[in-house]
């Protein structure tokens, strides 16, 4: 088997919920990099990792807990470069001899400014050329005395050794998260660390494409897999990799759920079929999954209800080709991040995803899921590194359990009827005004409650719509759409005189946070 060989960075998790943020950002600067969980790298795992360089992330503990996330002490032998992160700092000064506090009046969470100290560094490469830098904080305990070595290279209000180095050591550490889009210059610090630490920057998506092939080979062996395919993006592009790496031991399955968009069974037969030539079963099954969803109105109810049908047709067709031994899924990092920790890490649930948080603990199947650690961009980049369409790879993202989380409360033929129909004038408007390519998804939601209304001089009692668009990089945080006042008017009049069943239309204007995309 070829080896994909590149200078390699670790980031030991702590459980931050923007730990992924930081491997996007080494990899936009084409650094190779890996994310493990703090508790699952000791020493005989970091040196037969051999990295070239080391990241902390941030986390939820304090190191005066019982139990506290700590790294592996090989790390500070090794004589690499060591980057720390929020949690990642304090960590490092309580292993290296320095001292961390409580809170006690001195956290800062949200915006803060840092200034900088007299001190230069190389690590700041470009900063405070304007003045101080605005930066993104979430800390409650705070470092109140640097360990060693290290001399402070910038303060803010509440945290005077935000930005910390150790020379000699090549040691870095900052209180605060330069991998968030909030923290402007933040991009440049981890650019300044990599070339700090001699990274050549030789890692591409076309290298990820060689590597997530060599992989599913090693995984799968002759052994026969099968696709979930749903027909968006992700699922698409992970069936079209996992056929270009095994070739005809991969049959796709489309299950038509009877949760999908207006025409959309169609569409995705017709293009698998007759564009991929990749063989194709399409499975109507709509009938067993309404039937289940039948007065369930509880979301994670729903989704975990929705992930054990796919297994069961899955497994059932997967005995129908031979017996399949691997079920392929397009699972991205954004559903495993809400659903549980990444690798195993200890961060917090937000959301179970049907596909990551809504499986069945025992499933007939070992899982292929070779997007689980990329972002919806990345996969949009594989996709064209793959030769897929353009118009195909800007599609707007669709949830796995599909119309039934745009459908608060219990769930009806009848409301999922209406939800389509809407949901089509609504695109319909977003392309006519050629304003698809400009938001990140856009769709529209059907509320569990009516409302009175007057149409035709009559009196009506119909539902009431929900509609929602955002922009967004890489789907952990959002921000709504700003449509005009005429957008608005007209789109909400072509639903509710083209789709009958609605008589109210609302627009949802909440960003990520503190909601999610997606209303369940």
């Amino acid at each position: 088997m070829t080896k994909i060989a590149h200078d390699r960075l670790i980031i030991i998790d702590f459980g931050s919920q923007v730990t992924q943020l930081i491997a996007r950002r080494l990899r936009e600067l084409n650094v190779y990099c890996e994310i493990h969980p703090f508790n699952k790298v000791d020493d005989a795992f970091l040196r037969a990792f051999a990295p070239k360089a080391v990241i902390f992330s941030g986390g939820p503990a304090s190191v005066f807990t019982d139990g506290a996330p700590m790294p592996p002490k090989v790390v500070f032998d090794m004589g690499v470069p060591i980057l720390g992160i929020c949690y990642g700092q304090q960590v490092m000064m309580h292993c290296l001899g320095g001292k961390v506090e409580r809170g006690h009046g001195t956290a800062e969470f949200g915006r803060a400014y840092v200034a900088p100290t007299e001190d230069r560094d190389p690590i700041l490469s470009g900063w405070f050329e304007d003045g101080n830098e605005q930066v993104w904080m979430s800390h409650g305990d705070h470092v109140s005395e640097i360990a060693p070595g290290f001399r402070v290279l910038g303060t803010s209000h509440n945290a005077p050794f935000a930005i910390t180095a150790d020379n000699k050591r090549h040691f870095y550490a900052v209180q605060f998260h330069p991998e968030v889009h909030h923290t402007p210059k933040g991009a440049k610090l981890y650019e300044n660390f990599v070339k700090l630490a001699g990274f050549q920057g030789d890692w591409t998506m076309g290298a990820y494409r060689e590597k997530a092939i060599c992989n599913i080979r090693e995984q799968v062996g002759a052994e026969k897999v099968i696709c979930g395919l749903s027909g968006g993006v992700d699922s698409s592009v992970a069936a079209i990799l996992i056929h270009e790496a095994i070739g005809d031991q991969l049959t796709c399955v489309f299950v038509d759920n009877g949760l999908l968009r207006l025409g959309e069974a169609e569409q995705v037969v017709s293009m698998f079929r007759d564009t991929y030539k990749i063989p194709l079963i399409h499975a109507d099954e709509s009938d067993l999954f309404l039937n289940a969803l039948e007065g369930v109105s509880d979301p994670e109810v729903k989704r975990k209800t929705i992930g054990r049908l796919f297994i069961e047709v899955f497994e059932k067709h997967a005995k129908s080709i031979g017996g399949a031994k691997f079920l392929a899924q397009g699972t991205l990092y954004p559903d495993v991040i809400e659903s549980v920790s990444f690798s195993g890490g200890p961060s917090v649930t937000i959301k179970s995803h049907h596909n990551v948080g809504g499986l069945p603990e025992k499933m007939g199947m070992r899982l292929v899921e070779p997007l689980r650690e990329l972002f919806k961009d990345e996969v949009r980049a594989l996709g064209r590194e793959l030769g897929l369409p353009a118009h195909f790879i800007g599609r707007h993202p669709f949830p796995g359990p599909g119309l039934a989380i745009r459908c608060p409360g219990e769930i009806t033929r009848e409301k999922l009827d209406i939800l389509r129909r809407a949901d089509a004038v609504y695109i319909d408007q977003i392309r006519k005004h050629r304003l698809y390519d400009e938001i990140w998804q856009a769709f529209a939601a059907i509320l569990p409650m009516k409302t009175v209304g007057v149409m035709g001089d009559g009196r009506t009692y119909d539902y009431a719509l929900a509609l929602r668009a955002v922009t967004s990089v890489d789907g952990m945080t959002a921000d709504y759409y700003p449509f005009t006042h005429d957008f608005l008017s007209e789109t909400a009049t072509r639903i509710i005189n083209e789709v009958r069943g609605v008589n109210r239309v609302f627009y949802d204007c909440t960003s990520k946070p503190p909601g999610t995309i997606e209303l369940e």
